[in-house]
């Protein structure tokens, strides 16, 4: 098994995202579009520490009925986004795996 990273990546438009993966290699929170490499970085930084306050992550439910969550900055704006589970038990293991993760994942470009 691999290491937990960022993966910046730079977008078809020229915008750039990133995404968290765990140990496993699986995206666990993926990121919006930023215009600039330098505020993706920023992104990734605000992960790293909002990710360790349990206020910050945010649940909701998708229209088919599952659930994902949001992480969200101080100022309320959403840094990442997970994907969706089937149950609230695996949404909570998402969050977990976001919070144990993100503060020593390795930064990767590509």
């Amino acid at each position: 098994m691999g290491h937990p990273k960022f993966i910046v990546k730079e977008t078809a438009s020229g915008n750039y995202r990133f995404n968290l993966t765990a140990k496993n290699g699986q995206v666990i929170l993926s990121s919006q579009n930023y215009s600039a490499k330098a505020s993706c970085l920023n992104g990734v930084e605000s992960v790293r520490k909002n990710s360790q306050e349990e206020g910050r992550f945010e649940v909701l439910e998708a229209k088919n009925g599952e659930h994902y969550f949001n992480l969200k900055a101080s100022n309320g704006q959403i840094i990442g986004t997970s994907e969706t589970y089937k149950s609230m038990a695996s949404c909570n293991n998402g969050m977990k795996s976001v919070a144990t993760n993100a503060p020593g994942a390795e930064l990767s470009e590509e």
